[in-house]
């Protein structure tokens, strides 16, 4: 079995899985199991083990730190069909097993988007909310009229279901540890290649012809179904829990191409965004010890 470290990753300190409504749901824990929980949630095409320099750190301040692979990814079950609903619904499958009080969420990308969702829902679930550079706002929301939204998720749905018939029998291509490296950094150009080589390690799995990333083949760039951003971003004013939104300057292929001015606005009434000048989508990964700080400070420190 092939090992790589990296300076600061940490393997979760425990891993199991649960059944949520017939999909396997693959867990990883760091910290205290009898501490306060707080929950991460990774973004598209990423999984938990994404999360294994910065969920340490959180750990460190006395929290149970509890991620899981969204369905399709990383060690988690498969699904006939995939959609921005669903993973919701495992989110409050996975949360509800482990809590009936609230917590605080930290989601990255499409988890940040995903979770502004399920807090407009069901905001008794959370205690706070961090957004870290899943803002979904590409330009300013328009006002689109009922009959034309309708058409809009008639046209998402089809397209997603004819993609997803036509990769029902695909696999994922082979290649080196390298060179599934190289791949990544094409989306993830400002990542040092030794992170992306352990990525590949905790991420992908290695057979007789090579490595093959831990996703279903049906999802693509995106990967979340009938969905548009702006129908996130319409919830995210309402919030009314504590929240702190982190965004970087700098745009990458795997980012919204949102910009500070355009999110400002839509930030909730007693909210925060912090803007890291020379940081790109993947703030805690870039800035793991800043951002982590950040998080520890709008929770109240250590626990």
């Amino acid at each position: 079995m092939t090992t790589v470290t990296f300076p600061g990753a940490e393997a979760p300190a425990r891993q199991h899985e649960l059944d949520v409504d017939g999909v396997i749901i693959a867990v990883h824990e760091w910290g205290d199991e009898a501490a306060d929980p707080l929950f991460l949630v990774h973004g598209g095409s990423d999984f938990g083990r994404t999360y294994d320099e910065f969920a340490p750190r959180l750990a460190a301040a006395g929290w149970r730190v509890i991620t899981w692979d969204q369905r399709g990814h990383g060690d988690s079950g498969r699904a006939a069909l995939y959609g921005w609903d669903a993973d919701i619904r495992d989110a409050i499958g996975v949360m509800t097993h482990f809590t009936h009080r609230p917590a605080p969420v930290v989601g990255h990308s499409k988890g940040g988007a995903l979770m502004i969702q399920l807090a407009d829902a069901q905001p008794f679930r959370f205690s706070h909310l961090v957004n870290l550079d899943g803002l979904p706002s590409k330009r300013p929301m328009s006002d689109v009229s009922e009959h034309e939204r309708g058409r809009m998720v008639a046209s998402d749905l089809a397209g997603w279901l004819d993609h997803r018939r036509s990769t029902a029998t695909a696999t994922r291509k082979p290649g080196s540890l390298d060179e599934l490296a190289a791949r990544r950094a094409r989306s993830n150009p400002r990542l040092a290649m030794d992170w992306l080589r352990y990525l590949v390690t905790v991420g992908a799995f290695e057979s007789e012809d090579g490595w093959r990333w831990k996703l279903d083949p049906s999802m693509r760039f995106g990967g979340f179904g009938p969905w548009r951003p702006e129908w996130t971003a319409y919830r995210m004013p309402g919030l009314g829990m504590p929240f702190l939104g982190v965004i970087g300057t700098e745009q990458e292929p795997m980012g919204w191409g949102t910009v500070p001015d355009q999110i400002r606005p839509l930030i909730p009434v007693g909210g925060r965004l912090e803007v890291l000048e020379g940081v790109g989508h993947f703030v805690h990964i870039e800035q793991p010890a800043v951002v982590a700080g950040m998080v520890i400070d709008f929770l109240g420190g250590g626990r």
